[in-house]
C-alpha cells in the first residue's frame, strides 16, 4: 500500500512552506497532505494534525518542521498507522519540557525577533526576518514568507510537553547547520536522544525552503526504510 506523508509546517509559516518538497514527494510516488494548523494552541495543533493522520487508511511518515517537530511528537503518539518521525530544523521535546526553557538554554536570534499583536500572538519582526529565520532564501522568497507569516499564540511557548512519540517510532533527523531560529546544537540534542538517522545541511531555518531536495531525500529515506523493514517482517 502506498504510504502517505504528512508534512506539519512550524510557526510564522503554514502548509503551504513545502511548495518546494511536495513535488518531489509526489514525483517519488508518495501521496502528500500538508496540515494546515491553527497555530492558537498546542492541543488544537496536536488535534489538527492526529485528524489528518487518523484519516489515512494506509501506512504513514509524519514530518514536522521548527515547532511543528512538537506537534507530531504528540499527535503521533499511539497512532498504529505511522510508521516513521522526520523532523526538519525541528524541535524534539520530552515530558516536562517547554519551548520557552530550551530556547533559554541553547540561545539563539528567534526570541528578540518576537512582536506581539494587539491579542499576544507571535510575529517575526519583518526588520529580522532574514536574519533568525531565513538568511539563504532568494529575495522573492523572503518578501513572501515575511509578509505571510502566520502567528502562533504566545502561550505555546510555555507549554509543558508530555510523553513522546519519538520513543516509540523510528527517527530521522535533519539539522540545519546555520539555523538562527532552532540553536543547531539543541536540533544536535534532540537528533542524539532519539536515536535518530540524522543528517546535517548548511542551511538557514528553513532547509524545505532553500535545500528542497535534500529535505525531500531523507523523508524519502525513512519511508523507504520502513516500507523494507515491514516487508521483511
Amino acid at each position: 500500500m502506498k504510504t502517505t506523508v504528512i508534512l506539519v509546517h512550524g510557526a510564522f509559516a503554514d502548509g503551504g512552506s513545502w511548495g518546494n518538497v511536495i513535488p518531489q514527494l509526489e514525483q517519488a510516488g508518495y501521496d502528500v497532505i500538508a496540515v494546515q494548523n491553527p497555530l492558537t494552541s498546542y492541543a488544537d495543533d496536536v488535534a489538527t494534525t492526529r485528524r489528518v493522520i487518523d484519516a489515512q487508511s494506509g501506512p504513514v511518515v509524519v514530518v514536522g518542521h521548527s515547532y511543528g517537530g512538537a506537534v507530531i511528537t504528540k499527535a503521533a503518539l499511539g497512532a498504529p498507522n505511522v510508521k516513521a518521525l522526520v523532523y526538519v530544523a525541528a524541535f524534539g521535546p520530552d515530558a516536562g519540557e517547554n519551548l520557552q526553557s530550551l530556547l533559554q538554554q541553547y540561545p539563539s536570534k528567534i526570541g528578540a525577533a518576537l512582536v506581539p499583536d494587539a491579542a499576544g500572538f507571535l510575529y517575526i519582526d519583518r526588520a529580522q526576518f532574514k536574519e533568525a529565520f531565513a538568511a539563504d532564501v532568494s529575495d522573492r522568497d523572503l518578501s513572501v514568507m515575511s509578509a505571510s507569516q502566520k502567528p502562533i499564540a504566545s502561550d505555546i511557548f510555555g507549554y509543558t510537553f508530555e510523553a513522546p512519540a519519538w520513543k516509540d517510532f523510528p527517527c530521522w533527523y535533519l539539522v540545519a547547520s546555520e539555523d538562527q531560529a532552532i540553536n543547531p546544537n539543541l536540533e544536535r540534542l534532540f537528533a542524539k536522544r532519539m536515536n535518530a538517522t540524522t543528517r546535517e545541511v548548511k542551511s538557514s531555518h528553513v532547509p524545505f525552503a532553500s535545500n528542497p531536495s535534500v529535505v525531500a531525500e531523507l523523508i524519502i529515506e525513512a519511508a523507504q526504510a520502513t516500507a523494507e523493514r515491514a516487508a521483511t517482517v
